[in-house]
């Protein structure tokens, strides 16, 4: 079964730092492309960053780009994982983050096949 789990969410003070991970396990996720993606109260969810399934390409969003940067590390099949170092935080960034997978590396919320629960972010003024 495929399963994607969240961790390093929590509260932080703008101009603060914050490393989310993911583990993936329970597919060969290291052919996979993986993301983040976020949901702030009221709004929709947004595309933050993504990474191919080498690592080598990356992408982010225009209000992270600078700040965040997202990694992985394909480690053996049985779990994989995913990172995602947030700099710098604003109170904007708050949110809930996802860790999504898909086949290839895209902005669009709809190209993830596969979500993980997520991890509250919660950044103060």
């Amino acid at each position: 079964q495929a399963q994607l789990l969240e961790s390093g969410g929590g509260l932080v003070q703008a101009g603060g730092s914050l490393r989310l991970s993911c583990a993936a396990s329970g597919r060969t996720f290291s052919s996979y492309a993986m993301g983040w993606l976020r949901q702030a109260p009221g709004k929709e969810r947004e595309f933050v960053a993504t990474i191919s399934w080498s690592g080598t390409n990356t992408a982010y969003a225009d209000s992270v780009k600078g700040r965040f940067t997202i990694s992985r590390d394909n480690g053996d099949n049985a779990k994989n994982m995913m990172y995602l170092q947030m700099n710098s935080l604003k109170p904007e960034d708050t949110a809930h983050y996802y860790c999504a997978a898909g086949r290839i590396t895209n902005d669009q919320v709809q190209g993830y096949k596969y979500w993980g629960q997520g991890t509250q972010v919660t950044v103060s003024s």
